[in-house]
């Protein structure tokens, strides 16, 4: 039987997979004609919906049952994606640590940390729009 962690790994690979797929377009596609940082700036905003997209679509299958869980799910997947996204960028293309932080870096014209914060969220808020967690907020 597939724990809500096992689940959660297995839906990454499809968020990282669908990611990868949309950065090759991105890069082949839309690049040439608007230049890498404007690709990135709507690379960020179509990223962001493919990553709500697969969290709506699999937040169900993954079991979580409370908030603490989707939060860990989604904890879990920023941690999953930091070491791919320094792995990948240190050992398979040669990127210095120093040109992989600054991807990081919103300071710096990085906007991967927007793309982190929506990956790290994205388990709540699906299973709030499929109505399986109801969120309220204290007010004293």
């Amino acid at each position: 039987m597939y724990t809500v962690f096992t689940r959660g790994v297995i839906v990454w690979l499809v968020i990282m997979l669908a990611e990868s797929l949309h950065g090759a377009a991105r890069r082949l596609f839309l690049e040439p004609y608007i230049g890498e940082f404007r690709a990135s700036q709507v690379g960020v905003l179509t990223g962001a919906a493919i990553i709500l997209a697969v969290s709506v679509a699999s937040v169900r299958w993954i079991g979580a049952r409370s908030v603490r869980q989707l939060l860990g799910v989604g904890l879990l997947w920023l941690v999953l994606t930091l070491s791919f996204e320094s792995l990948l960028g240190r050992l398979v293309l040669g990127y210095s640590w120093e040109r992989i932080g600054a991807e990081f870096n919103f300071l710096k014209g990085g906007l991967m940390s927007i793309g982190l914060l929506v990956l790290t969220i994205s388990p709540v808020v699906a299973a709030k729009w499929r109505g399986l967690i109801g969120l309220r907020i204290a007010t004293n």
